[in-house]
């Protein structure tokens, strides 16, 4: 019974030191609030919104060749300079899933209007489903990513 404990103690310390590294490099994505729309990523601002396509308005939708529906939601991330307030060239990346942990595919595509530039995506989505949204940025000129989390329920009825 000693024997027992102890190997239990000692595989928890084990566990509990690999754990808590504090020289550990692990960029944790930052998770917002249900309610944000914005985070600051060093010396920059990262914007992002998600919304059900039929709110689009057609000819955005046919500009951008987005289905209006309202079993589809848009992602829109853009990325500013803060000292500038000018729009950057990043390189953005997401990973989606559901409250069940179904991946969503969410291909993303670089729009570029006169000075701004964002980027667009889409993904089926079902009436009351919560999908978050792991984006991963690296404005031009940064060598590490920054990783934002958030998360938005779609209503489709």
């Amino acid at each position: 019974m000693m024997a027992t404990k102890t190997i239990i103690t000692l595989s928890f310390l084990s566990l509990l030191i690999a754990c808590s590294d504090p020289q550990s490099t692990t960029n944790a994505p930052v998770s917002e609030p249900d309610d944000a729309s914005s985070v600051d990523i060093g010396d920059h601002v990262v914007h992002f919104s998600a919304q059900l396509t039929d709110q689009l308005p057609p000819e955005v939708a046919r500009t951008y060749n987005f289905v209006r529906s309202k079993n589809r939601a848009m992602l829109i991330v853009s990325v500013v300079d803060s000292a500038t307030d000018e729009s950057v060239i990043a390189v953005v990346t997401v990973k989606t899933v559901n409250l069940t942990g179904q991946l969503k595919n969410v291909t993303i595509r670089e729009i570029r209007e006169q000075e701004a530039i964002y980027y667009i995506g889409e993904t089926p989505v079902a009436n009351r489903e919560t999908l978050i949204f792991d984006i991963s940025i690296t404005p031009d000129g940064i060598s590490a990513p920054s990783d934002v989390r958030f998360k938005r329920q779609f209503y489709t009825d």
